[in-house]
């Protein structure tokens, strides 16, 4: 997942933070051997024991996406419950955050390559009791200002990286609905001065289903407005990418898909819709079934793609079996689910034969110019990071328990 901040916040951040690194270096432009502060760093966190009461989590820093091991916890930094690693791609910093408090603790890079932990900000002042969920709940916005998107509270949670203050809220109560659980996407899309998180609902356990409304919530980033637009064809559309007519195109992730599969008609008929960013609105003339790109089949979830296309996910029946008792986020989770490449011009999807089948919820991380796919094992023991830019799905890193955030630390 690429982040949108201006390039010149971007060099002067990872110049403050590098300058730590080089000091007392000397001039080395003459060494056509690079020094190891030169080299790629990169930082994944991992979550062990999700089933269990005491999950832990740990931080791992490797110099290469290419891994022909299964990655060692023995050196990573310990965390406990679900914890997440955001930042600036290549800035030298990670912010942790989890699911035991509502703090952010900042970890920068020293000489050596190793983390050292830094200063910690508390969200607790405006009642955030715990950080949880994905990724890119968490946003940079420039040097001094990042958001977190808080589903418990429905706020947005607006803080300053660099010194590590709380510097505000907006309330985004417009997204709470009586009866049903909010959840954010994992990969927002930023146009401009947007930035459009979609949203999804479903009733809380152990009731199994979703709520037939789609959401999205569009923050304007010069004023840190919120502004919170439903439409009510379909749920769970908690996937979004960029069109080439600059339009916004939302679909039910594989979750929902799930649902609609397990229960039939009880539940709403996955789906694509169109937003426009400049409108604030949901074309109302369009609406495309997510199983007429696959000839009845289910198919759930929408990540970004080359050239004007989108992958979507493919449910192969022959791969694992349902039967009446099985419940929806099995199914989700089951690694049956093949990828279709989906033109958002013509809106064909061609099946794409090289990538295997894998579990339906992906994220996306990007290393230069790679983009790596998640890939967990079904009882989520271990995950593997797959090759998407090649189209190959070949494995370049595997590592126990389930991987939820990735960063390029330089």
């Amino acid at each position: 997942m690429k982040l949108s901040i201006p390039r010149r916040s971007l060099r002067l951040a990872a110049m403050a933070l590098a300058l730590p690194l080089f000091a007392g270096c000397g001039d080395d432009t003459e060494d056509p051997d690079p020094t190891p502060e030169d080299k790629p760093l990169y930082a994944l966190t991992t979550q062990v024991g999700l089933s269990t009461d005491t999950p832990q989590s740990y931080l791992v820093v490797m110099d290469s996406v290419d891994q022909p091991q299964q990655l060692s916890l023995a050196n990573a930094i310990e965390l406990p419950g679900r914890a997440l690693g955001v930042g600036v791609p290549k800035s030298g910093a990670i912010y942790v955050a989890g699911s035991e408090s509502p703090t952010v603790t900042r970890y920068t890079l020293n000489s050596a390559g190793q983390l050292e932990k830094g200063s910690t900000v508390s969200f607790e002042g405006k009642g955030v009791a715990s950080i949880g969920e994905y990724q890119g709940q968490f946003q940079f916005i420039s040097e001094t200002k990042a958001y977190y998107f808080d589903t418990r509270t429905a706020q947005l949670i607006i803080w300053n990286p660099k010194d590590m203050t709380v510097t505000g809220s907006t309330s985004m109560s417009d997204l709470v609905i009586q009866g049903a659980g909010l959840s954010f996407s994992g990969m927002p899309i930023r146009q401009d001065n947007l930035l459009i998180m979609p949203a999804g609902w479903r009733p809380p356990p152990p009731t199994v289903g979703i709520t037939k409304v789609a959401g999205v919530v569009v923050i304007n980033t010069t004023n840190d407005s919120a502004t919170v637009v439903k439409d009510e064809r379909c749920g769970y559309v908690r996937d979004g990418v960029a069109g080439p007519d600059g339009m916004i195109y939302l679909a039910t992730e594989a979750y929902g898909a799930a649902v609609r599969r397990v229960k039939g008609n009880d539940s709403p008929e996955p789906c694509l819709l169109r937003f426009n960013p400049k409108t604030l609105t949901y074309d109302q003339t369009f609406y495309k079934a997510l199983s007429s790109f696959a000839n009845g089949g289910t198919v759930g979830s929408i990540v970004a793609g080359p050239s004007g296309t989108a992958y979507v996910r493919v449910y192969d029946e022959s791969k694992f079996t349902i039967t009446a008792d099985t419940h929806p986020r099995t199914v989700a989770s089951a690694p049956a689910w093949k990828w279709s490449q989906l033109n958002l011009s013509t809106f064909a999807a061609t099946p794409v034969d090289t990538l295997p089948a894998s579990t339906g919820s992906t994220f996306l991380f990007q290393a230069d110019d790679r983009t790596l796919f998640t890939d967990f094992a079904s009882d989520s023991s271990s995950a593997n990071l797959r090759e998407l830019t090649d189209k190959s799905g070949k494995v370049t890193a595997s590592t126990q328990g389930l991987t939820f955030s990735f960063l390029q630390l330089r």
